[in-house]
């Protein structure tokens, strides 16, 4: 029951902020899932939760999708899907936890403390790039937004535009990350309660629900700053216990 609650809590605020900061619920519940169930399931069961999230997500603001750039970077996801699928395969739970809480951190630090030095991106790869990197991180720690939060800023990418789009693109990177290592074997569903599954849509759609009558309220900047505080502190987390594990091993 603990587990259930702990899961409807996180997916309620990562919905809400997801909302309206377009990302949200990988980057808090990655962490968190990943400490409270395990490192390769709790990130398993975050790629369901944001690729429905995002779906629904998708439905109330595709006007604003650009659906070009969607395509462009959507497209080349899978590249960067298969090597972490693999990297899962051979690694510890331990090993894991500290490359899922030390991509996150470095992802999350790029993003917030050096985009200011990233210099203007031109062109069809450097949003290739962000596709394969999104896939990659998607799938090893559940959360593709700041890989492409890099390159948006490097393109000068408008934010209500950005935050949409990213929302089928979210669709994209969990669906392959979920279905690439289904398909390898790695990830058990057997320990999941099956409450965790309704519950946790009940949960979205009140988050998107509920943020959908204060999103032009609340500043974007702000909502955003919040994501990467909490993502940061769960990134934490997950590297330090991953470490004690390592060492206590």
């Amino acid at each position: 029951m603990s587990l259930i609650v702990l899961v409807a809590v996180v997916v309620f605020i990562g919905a809400a902020m997801q909302r309206i900061s377009g990302m949200g619920l990988g980057l808090l519940s990655a962490p968190v899932l990943s400490i409270a169930i395990d490192p390769v399931v709790g990130v398993l069961v975050v790629n369901i939760l944001a690729s429905a999230n995002a779906f629904m997500s998708t439905l109330s603001v595709r006007s604003m999708v650009n659906w070009r750039k969607f395509a462009l970077i959507g497209s080349v996801m899978i590249v960067g899907v298969i090597p972490g699928a693999m990297l899962i395969s051979v690694v510890s739970a331990a090993v894991l936890q500290v490359i899922v809480g030390g991509v996150l951190l470095s992802a999350l630090s790029l993003v917030t403390l050096g985009k200011r030095y990233v210099p203007q991106a031109r062109g069809a790869a450097p949003a290739v790039a962000a596709g394969v990197a999104g896939g990659f991180m998607n799938t090893i720690a559940g959360v593709a937004g700041p890989a492409i939060t890099v390159y948006a800023q490097a393109a000068r990418w408008e934010q209500r535009s950005f935050a949409a789009t990213l929302q089928p693109l979210f669709v994209v990177s969990g669906l392959l990350s979920f279905g690439v290592k289904l398909g390898a074997g790695t990830g058990d569903f057997s320990g999941i309660p099956v409450e965790i599954w309704p519950i946790s849509l009940v949960s979205m759609a009140l988050g998107i629900v509920l943020a959908s009558r204060f999103a032009e309220r609340v500043p974007r900047l702000w909502a955003h700053r919040m994501a990467i505080a909490m993502a940061s502190l769960g990134g934490a987390s997950v590297l330090v216990r991953g470490l004690l594990t390592m060492v206590a091993g």
